[in-house]
């Protein structure tokens, strides 16, 4: 018999007084009453009840136990309560992994406002350039830079990640400024060491796309590691346009090679294939997808 049920008849046996009331509001037999009370006595090896021809009452055990079973099937009412709830409204704890950049400076706005949006939902956000295993480490959705090749995840893809190349003003006055992209093998060129291809950068041109080789002297896989290390007049970086566009508008950094763009890189929002999403995970998939469309 299930346990949960035997003690849902029992704590009914005694809030209505005999097998029979009981029964009629369980719509079971009697018959079927006293075997879910003979269950239970079984399991605790100690009677629950006195029962009489006339009357029925607790035992010391009996007592005991309908105090603790009374509370448990309240607590499991809650939690079934709560668990339809967040089938109907978003609401609960969203757990988000993104990368450091694209977190703080495009995340962050869309997800306060979807938090002002769904007041019953809590977001808890990593910021890591690694990719998280969703499910070991227990995330709902996650924002990847680069291809997905995980089996069993679905990917919707997102605007593209837009690179450029820059470097100091101080830099280029005592290295030169390359004019052709072959000329970036002379000089102290730097990347993210989390992308695969820093020893090729490649780039769209007038002709077409070219593969220009470089020698990376510093690899970080710390996207404000390769903006300072820019600003410190190390060399020549390759990074997102979000992270070190400001640095060109203040002229603290200086574009290179302006007719060359580096690839773009793809981006996706992933999440595990559920059958059915959960409301408040279907609504930040909506927002974000819609708001991040919206900025191109």
């Amino acid at each position: 018999m299930d346990r949960l049920t035997s003690m849902a008849v029992f704590v009914r046996v005694v809030e209505k007084g005999s097998f029979s009331a009981a029964a009629e509001k369980m719509a079971i037999s009697p018959t079927m009453v006293g075997k879910h009370i003979r269950y239970l006595e079984q399991r605790l090896n100690a009677p629950l009840l006195n029962r009489t021809t006339r009357r029925q009452g607790l035992t010391e055990t009996g007592r005991v136990f309908y105090e603790r079973c009374r509370r448990l099937l309240a607590d499991a009412e809650d939690a079934e309560a709560s668990a339809r709830a967040q089938q109907i409204s978003p609401s609960g704890l969203l757990r988000i992994s993104a990368p450091v950049t694209f977190g703080n400076r495009i995340l962050t706005p869309i997800l306060t406002e979807f938090l002002s949006l769904h007041p019953e939902v809590e977001a808890e956000v990593v910021l890591s350039d690694r990719k998280v295993d969703l499910i070991e480490e227990r995330y709902e959705v996650a924002f990847r830079i680069g291809p997905v090749a995980d089996d069993g995840l679905v990917a919707r893809a997102l605007p593209d990640y837009r690179m450029t190349l820059a470097a100091s003003p101080q830099y280029l006055t005592q290295r030169g400024i390359p004019t052709e992209p072959q000329q970036l093998n002379a000089h102290s060129c730097f990347g993210f060491s989390q992308w695969d291809g820093n020893h090729f950068w490649r780039l769209q041109g007038p002709q077409g796309e070219i593969s220009v080789p470089v020698k990376p002297r510093l690899r970080m896989d710390s996207g404000e590691g390769v903006r300072r290390a820019a600003l410190a007049h190390f060399g020549i970086a390759l990074h997102a346009e979000m992270l070190l566009n400001e640095d060109i508008e203040a002229g603290r950094l200086v574009q290179v090679l302006p007719d060359y763009s580096p690839l773009p890189r793809p981006m996706y929002l992933v999440y595990l294939p559920e059958r059915r999403q959960s409301p408040k995970l279907e609504a930040f998939i909506a927002l974000a997808i819609a708001r991040l469309w919206g900025r191109t």
